[in-house]
């Protein structure tokens, strides 16, 4: 099994998260490389986290200087729309993480919270010390989440300060955290369309990666890809 990881300063966290299954291998789908046709090969991908998504792309290019966002590349958020575009029409199993999941709900034409500690006034979220934070979830019964992680409460870690805000039309949350954080996503309605789920936490780099969070996520996804 091929799965293509898009390249992320901490790529080697993803690829051993999904190579430590036996027969899975993992080629990195990088703007560096210009390999999104690469993608064809895959039998899934799996969109990794990282910078902040250029905000001109959900229609408000004004909060780069109204909230300080330094972390931009454009040409990684281009790359990776023709990454998407070309898994979702040929109905590639999608996981996206952190980043990933914003970066889908953009493409879907949502829209997203610029920075956590302004807007809602929250600093549960972000690293604290450099160490990715903890906080409750809650699930959404009759979801693709739940049907994998069979659970309406549990724990994740916390690595970001942008959130999603409107989701796409297509799109519908598939679980929660305070204060109104969108901590998964899927699709509205799958039928004809790839597998997919969107997590706001880091399931590759969970400490307890026993947790349905994390292994159940992972498997539930390589199950997709077969």
């Amino acid at each position: 099994m091929l799965i293509g990881i898009t390249d992320c300063r901490k790529f080697e966290n993803y690829r051993k998260w999904v190579e430590s299954e036996t027969g899975v291998k993992v080629v990195k789908l990088s703007l560096y490389n210009k390999n999104a046709d690469e993608m064809d090969e895959c039998d899934g991908v799996i969109f990794s986290g990282g910078e902040d998504l250029h905000p001109k792309l959900y229609g408000k290019p004004e909060f780069e200087l109204d909230y300080g966002l330094k972390e931009i590349i454009p040409e990684r958020d281009q790359f990776e729309y023709q990454v998407i575009a070309k898994a979702f029409s040929s109905k590639k199993p999608v996981l996206g993480i952190c980043r990933g999941l914003q970066l889908i709900n953009v493409f879907l034409e949502g829209t997203l919270v610029p920075d956590i500690p302004v807007v809602l006034s929250s600093t549960a979220h972000g690293k604290k010390n450099g160490v990715d934070q903890t906080h409750f979830i809650r699930v959404i019964p009759n979801t693709l989440l739940f049907n994998i992680c069979g659970l309406e409460l549990g724990t994740v870690n916390s690595a970001h300060h942008q959130s999603v805000d409107k989701p796409g039309d297509l799109l519908k949350i598939s679980a929660y955290s305070e204060p109104s954080i969108v901590e998964a996503m899927e699709w509205k309605d799958p039928l004809n369309k790839s597998w997919l789920l969107m997590v706001q936490w880091h399931p590759e780099r969970m400490t307890d990666q026993s947790s349905p969070f994390s292994v159940a996520i992972k498997t539930a996804f390589l199950d997709a890809c077969l």
